[in-house]
């Protein structure tokens, strides 16, 4: 598996790591955005604060990890080395610089002086990572159905930037004679179903199956997802943007549900081959993540067909669980997990390739304290059941004890990072050396 993991093509672990520690610090400002924040989620989900919130939860924490997390398996999935490694690293400081300016202009309310210089700042940091795996997929000896979900995630997120992009400039120019909040709610869901599930479901499609260790899969089942997720997302952008019908809203959600449905069939058919029958923490997490994917499904349908009147505060309770059905029910867990797996591996690759063969070393998942990825777990899931319940029942003591868990939950995830980041290995080598010796 770690030899999957890594390949010659591999970029230096310099190009991954900084992406990997500016997430963990990006859930950690998550963590303290969201209890300062708690009394907003009663009210308006386009509150200032809460895109605030959002924008943190997306681009700090969720992108930066992918998009350290893509950089080291590019080699895999397209079997190609990076395009550029130093255009990775520039665009991390760019994007980096351009998230903390974005979250501080949401966090201001300031939407007509800062955004659109924010916005541009974003846009132009995700274009130099658009152009970096798009000339490596140019290059790429591998093109198939995985490869091609990378690709269209990029699209997505290319499609989703440029109506962020406009929708911010839109506040100070005045160019849209539609409603701004139609352009927000096609930009989240370009954004999360175009970018972010195409994306973990294009990552998804190598890792599990590695971590499971199961073979001789259906990768038909792929196919039948890609062309439907795609298909029905296209459809879904061209009806909301040209005309408004509820009937080809439906048709169009169906494909998009279908094409999940085939992925869910690929990821059950992993599970039942695979060799490895214990799950670890991180594939606790991924297994619960798929499952938790299933909300948001249901509450869209509903939203489909939510009446117009009459029901303004369902409607936005409903807009407000969908997004963190999508943004911590699902996206979060499955990065949580898959942190577990990754991670501890990069890190390994750093501190005992050069010293396998010489010394006993450690496991990849020694390199962190398991009984605090545990613990992370439990309080994990009480946070979801009790934001969820807190979010119906429009509690703010339940809303307010579900952050103080996030929070706690984004400390214990640091502690872990931050565990494997300062790692010793000399003195494990010489502490494991005098173990043997007794």
């Amino acid at each position: 598996m770690a030899k999957n993991l890594h390949t010659d093509n591999a970029p230096a672990i310099s190009t991954v790591k900084p992406h990997f520690l500016f997430a963990a610090i990006g859930l950690l400002v998550l963590g303290i955005l969201l209890v300062l924040s708690s009394s907003r989620f009663i009210g308006v989900y386009y509150d200032h604060r809460l895109l605030a919130v959002t924008h943190t939860a997306v681009l700090g924490w969720l992108m930066m990890l992918i998009f350290g997390s893509l950089y080291q398996l590019i080699p895999v999935i397209f079997d190609t080395a990076l395009y550029s490694e130093k255009l990775a690293k520039f665009t991390f400081w760019l994007t980096a610089g351009s998230i903390i300016f974005l979250v501080y202009t949401f966090w201001i309310g300031d939407y007509t002086n800062l955004l659109p210089y924010a916005a541009t700042s974003m846009y132009l940091s995700l274009f130099f990572f658009i152009f970096n795996i798009m000339m490596s997929y140019k290059n790429a000896r591998i093109k198939n159905f995985k490869s091609l979900f990378i690709l269209a995630a990029v699209f997505w997120l290319l499609m989703t930037e440029t109506e962020g992009l406009l929708t911010a400039l839109n506040f100070k120019y005045h160019f849209y004679t539609a409603s701004h909040l139609m352009h927000m709610h096609n930009h989240v869901t370009m954004g999360l179903v175009g970018f972010f599930v195409m994306m973990i479901f294009g990552v998804g499609t190598t890792l599990i199956p590695m971590f499971l260790i199961s073979h001789r899969l259906n990768e038909k089942l792929l196919t039948y997802s890609f062309v439907l997720l795609n298909t029905g997302l296209a459809g879904l952008m061209l009806v909301k943007y040209l005309f408004s019908n509820q009937y080809l809203i439906l048709f169009f959600w169906l494909l998009i549900v279908t094409g999940i449905i085939y992925y869910f069939r690929y990821i059950y058919e992993s599970y039942k081959h695979r060799m490895k029958k214990t799950l670890d923490v991180g594939m606790k997490y991924t297994m619960l993540a798929l499952v938790f994917l299933l909300l948001p499904v249901l509450i869209s349908l509903l939203l489909i067909f939510l009446p117009d009147t009459g029901l303004k505060s369902y409607g936005e309770i409903m807009m407000l669980l969908f997004g963190m059905s999508m943004i911590f029910g699902f996206f979060t867990t499955i990065a949580l997990g898959q942190t577990y797996k990754t991670l501890p591996f990069i890190i390994w690759l750093e501190k005992y390739q050069k010293l396998v063969g010489k010394y006993h070393t450690p496991l990849p998942r020694e390199l962190y304290n398991e009984k605090v990825a545990g613990i992370q777990f439990y309080m994990y899931m009480l946070f979801l059941i009790l934001s969820f319940f807190g979010l119906i029942l429009q509690s703010g003591i339940l809303i307010q004890t579900a952050t103080v868990l996030f929070l706690l939950v984004a400390v214990l995830y640091n502690y872990n990072v931050w565990l494997m980041f300062f790692h010793d290995s000399n003195k494990f080598i010489n502490q494991r050396e005098k173990e043997l010796d007794i």
